[in-house]
């Protein structure tokens, strides 16, 4: 995705983010697809950008939505109670199977990450480890768009500039295909980890305040997956430190990867802070929710310090109707359940469509979420080509140390049907059996 200045005269004064090919003038939108404005209909395979993940103008959430426009949209939480965003953090804590976690909500993914970090910080001085304020990342990677994390993130295309990064920057590879450099084994595995060590140690342990990682890559480097177990040998390194460890669930969490959170596909590497955000408003409203152990909380409060700011707009009665009626459907349609790991049928799809596809070299992924990683110079063939059979799929592009690479996201609402799925593996390959034939 670009985000591009129109300079030519009369045209829209709206600065925006735009994708590789022209946007498309649309009517309206309902549960996986989105009908244009000429009558034609596409799949939303990426979910809108991975957060539509109920599907568009789902009934449940509409009418949560209509009822309270007509009740109270703002009152603030310092002065009227705050019994829908209460309601919310308990039902929120619950789904993520973090019951007695304590909730902060904001508006955008990239605010609770800010609130995470504000929050280790705090934990951390509140143990009297005043000079713990580093806070560690991987080279590749994406934490939201404010310049503080973008400048902590590894989003090759989109760090700040030299002078705008604070003398910050991430501070080891993750375990990657490409990404880890001087890895020494044929493909990382969980022994990778020892990045994490050398990074700490390097910073000064007395001075790092966490270790912030995604739980599967998200858009940045199209999902891959960490090796079995490294991320409980990260929570064990860190544990060792005394450093704590922020789980950048903001993509992942609440189904995405076929389990609540990404982390629960590796045993004992539950984090101390956990942030959500693309599941959680699903498309309706801006919602993040931060959440951290109770006895951090408690340390924290124990030591008389203020809690991180939360915004203007961090916790109205409308985010709470509706976040509670998007985890009310999560729920009913099986993304909340830990013991059954969802999405299978997606993974096989990709790899159906992506056999033997010339143009593919290499897909990745888990659960609603893989990446196609496509040949060079293929990517605006292949948006208009899926495009044209009906099908939404979202670009990743830059990922690779020389800043090259390009790929198209493949994610599915959680609640897609089986035919909605059939659909799209079928124009996913008629697509790139066209890409190919273009190539040739």
């Amino acid at each position: 995705m670009t985000t591009t200045v129109n300079k030519t005269a009369g045209t829209s004064q709206l600065l925006a983010a735009r994708l590789q090919i022209a946007p498309i003038p649309y009517s309206h939108a309902y549960g996986s697809w989105i009908f244009a404005s000429d009558g034609r209909r596409y799949l939303d395979a990426c979910s809108g950008i991975v957060n539509v993940n109920i599907g568009h103008a789902h009934p449940t959430v509409v009418e949560a939505l209509r009822d309270q426009v007509g009740i109270c949209t703002y009152a603030s939480p310092g002065t009227f109670a705050p019994t829908e965003m209460e309601q919310l953090a308990a039902a929120t804590a619950r789904a993520v199977h973090r019951p007695d976690d304590r909730v902060m909500f904001t508006p955008t993914g990239t605010s609770a990450t800010e609130a995470a970090i504000a929050l280790a910080r705090l934990t951390q001085r509140a143990r009297g480890e005043a000079g713990r304020h580093k806070v560690l990342t991987a080279s590749l990677g994406y934490h939201g768009n404010s310049a503080f994390v973008l400048a902590l993130s590894g989003h090759r295309s989109r760090r700040p500039h030299p002078d705008d990064s604070f003398g910050i920057g991430p501070a080891f590879d993750p375990p990657y295909p490409g990404q880890h450099v001087g890895c020494p084994f044929p493909t990382c595995r969980d022994e990778c980890a020892r990045v994490v060590r050398e990074a700490i140690v390097a910073a000064g342990p007395e001075s790092v305040a966490a270790v912030l990682v995604e739980t599967v890559n998200g858009t940045t480097g199209g999902g891959y997956v960490p090796p079995a177990g490294y991320l409980r040998a990260v929570r064990e390194i860190c544990d060792e430190y005394g450093v704590l460890v922020i789980h950048d669930e903001v993509l992942t969490g609440l189904g995405r990867t076929g389990l609540p959170l990404g982390s629960h596909h590796t045993p004992g590497a539950d984090a101390d802070i956990v942030t959500l955000a693309k599941g959680l408003g699903a498309g309706f409203i801006p919602l993040a929710a931060t959440t951290i152990a109770p006895e951090l909380v408690e340390e924290i409060a124990s030591s008389g310090r203020w809690l991180p700011l939360m915004g203007t707009m961090s916790a109205t009665p409308l985010q709470g109707r509706v976040g509670l009626a998007v985890l009310s459907v999560l729920d009913e349609i099986g993304a909340l359940d830990r013991d059954q790991v969802r999405g299978a049928a997606v993974g096989k799809l990709v790899a159906e469509a992506t056999r033997g596809a010339p143009m593919v070299s290499d897909v990745r992924g888990l659960g609603y979420f893989h990446g196609i990683e496509l040949a060079r110079g293929t990517l605006s063939d292949a948006l208009r080509i899926t495009r044209s059979n009906g099908l939404l799929l979202y670009p990743f592009v830059g990922w690779h140390p020389d800043g090259s690479g390009e790929g198209l996201l493949v994610a599915p609402p959680l609640n897609a049907t089986d035919a909605e799925l059939d659909f799209l593996g079928g124009a996913l390959r008629a697509s790139l059996d066209e890409l190919g034939e273009r190539a040739n």
